[in-house]
């Protein structure tokens, strides 16, 4: 699902069952582990929840290109 942000760009939200992102099919797809956030193809945080203040901070960085 495509959504919009206060940072006024496009991202896309991935959901799938717990299940699925523990599944051998997942982890030979080479994406990184659940939950995570890619920024690109750089992988930004894996394997824990952010909350909404860091990743603002994470986004907020990027723009300013630090």
């Amino acid at each position: 699902m495509t959504e919009t942000n206060k940072f006024d760009f496009p991202f896309e939200v991935i959901t799938k069952p717990r299940h699925e992102y523990q599944s051998l099919a997942y982890a030979d797809l080479g994406l990184p582990k659940a939950p995570a956030i890619m920024i690109g193809g750089e992988v930004i945080i894996q394997g824990r929840d952010i909350d909404e203040q860091e990743l603002e901070k994470i986004l907020s960085q990027r723009l300013a290109g630090k």
